[in-house]
Formats: structure tokens, C-alpha cells, sequence
């Protein structure tokens, strides 16, 4: 009885190993597990984006509604950063090809920024000098690269500029009202001629004091004198005033001649 008790002690002392082993075993899997749900295939995710896009008609754009993630620099928002990125390389892509295939290389330009796309045009190429009234050639110029632009869901904000050389007439006291309204003028074809929301523009202006280069020579000054487009980034959306509901829009299209 005694040599019993002694092998049955002895077999007692020896199970907290399966308990280990077994905890072990769990906490590797709860590792591995963790581990995988770190790692998200960005590729395969722009896949299956692009497959219900295209399902629901979305026109290669899923996030038209990009939010900003639940925790910043979490991989869902890498992804959506990735695809953001694809998008916007292929509006500049496009937007670059017109602009090559029809020679305005010295009038027009498209560059990145960390704002966005940024589509510049040349004040001669849209305005006469000194005018805020859009010329045919500018009509012809929007009505090719607002298709283009339509595609994107991003917000677009119209950029006036000029150059530093004064303007003091009755209906634009300083290079301020000028380039204000240059862009809204630009806003108004982008809405009414074409179709934009309302809610997806907006115009800002500089007047000279945003200028490229130094306004040291005429050439310079020209350089100047520009209307940019600027596709914003949807991290930069949170920056735009935010609509208080869909039954307060109103189309500029409806808006009275006056109130502009």
C-alpha cells in the first residue's frame, strides 16, 4: 500500500505539465492569430475594391464617403491611403496624356503635392488680361478636363492668383477681388455647364500673395497669374466645412445673380 501512495504522489507531482503545455500551446496560437490580423494584403483588398465598384457601379471609386480611421495609422487606413493614392495617380495620368496630346505644356501643368493633384492653368489661357470673364479657348479646356475631374469623389477647391502689379478699376478695386473672381467664375462653368455638385467645389483667393516665383521680371509675373485646380486628399476633407444635411443644398445654378 505504501509503494502505491508513493507512485500515485509521484504522478500527481508530474501534471502541471500538461496544464503548461496546454497554455502554452494557446498562447502561440492567440499570437499567430494576432499576428495574421496585423497584416492586411493590400493588393488583394484594391482587388476586391475594385470588383464591388464596379458591381455597384461606383465607377472605380468605392470610398466616394472616405471617414477618417477609428485609430489613425491603423491598417485599414494605410489601405485606404493605397487606394486613394491609385486613384489620384490615374486622374493625374489622364489629365497629363490631354495635356500632352493637345501641346499646352507651356500653359497648363499638372503637379502632386501633399495637399493633393494640383491642375494649373495660366491666366492668359482661361482670361484675358485683367478680365474674370472666361474665354472660348477656357470653355474648350474645361469642357475636356471636367470629365476627367468628374470621376473623382474628392473635393476640388479653385485657386485664384495674380501677379503684384496694382489694379484699381470700378469693378475690382485690388488683385484681391480679381482673383476671387476668376475662381468663382471657374466654380460657376465647373456647376452649371457641367454638372459638379456644388458641395464638391469651393473657390479660394490669393490675390499676389501666393506667387510661384518672385514677381522680379514680366516673365515671372506671368507665371504668376494662374487658376489652379486642387483635387484635395480625402485627409484634408475634415479641413472643409462640413454640409448640415442634404434638405440645405442649394446648386449655384439656383442661386440669384445677385448674391454672388
Amino acid at each position: 500500500m505504501q509503494r502505491r501512495r508513493g507512485r500515485q504522489s509521484k504522478a500527481n507531482h508530474e501534471r502541471w505539465l500538461i496544464t503548461y503545455s496546454d497554455m502554452i500551446t494557446l498562447l502561440m496560437i492567440f499570437f499567430v492569430v494576432m499576428y495574421s490580423l496585423s497584416k492586411v494584403d493590400v493588393a488583394r483588398f484594391k482587388t476586391l475594391a475594385e470588383s464591388l465598384a464596379a458591381v455597384f457601379g461606383a465607377g472605380g471609386m468605392v470610398l466616394e464617403s472616405p471617414g477618417p480611421s477609428v485609430i489613425p495609422g491603423s491598417p485599414a487606413n494605410q489601405v485606404q491611403d493605397e487606394i486613394e493614392k491609385t486613384q489620384l495617380d490615374q486622374l493625374k495620368n489622364k489629365l497629363e496624356n490631354y495635356i500632352n496630346e493637345n501641346g499646352l505644356n507651356a500653359k497648363v501643368s499638372v503637379t502632386t503635392e501633399e495637399r493633393g493633384i494640383v491642375l494649373s492653368f495660366q491666366d492668359d489661357v482661361l482670361f484675358e488680361l485683367g478680365s474674370d470673364q472666361l474665354t472660348p479657348q477656357a470653355r474648350t479646356l474645361l469642357d475636356k478636363v471636367a470629365p476627367i475631374l468628374m470621376s473623382t469623389p474628392n473635393y476640388i477647391r479653385v485657386e485664384g492668383h495674380t501677379d503684384n502689379l496694382p489694379i484699381r478699376t470700378a469693378k475690382f478695386p485690388s488683385n484681391w477681388e480679381l482673383s476671387a473672381a476668376r475662381a468663382t467664375n471657374v466654380v460657376r462653368e465647373l456647376i452649371t455647364v457641367h454638372d459638379f455638385s456644388p458641395q464638391k467645389l469651393s473657390a479660394a483667393a490669393y490675390g499676389e500673395y501666393r506667387p510661384r516665383v518672385p514677381n522680379t521680371t514680366e516673365e515671372n509675373r506671368h507665371l504668376n497669374r494662374r487658376v489652379n485646380l486642387v483635387i484635395l486628399r480625402s485627409k484634408f476633407a475634415g479641413a472643409e466645412p462640413q454640409s448640415a444635411g442634404k434638405g440645405n443644398e442649394q446648386g449655384m445654378g439656383n442661386t440669384p445673380e445677385g448674391d454672388l
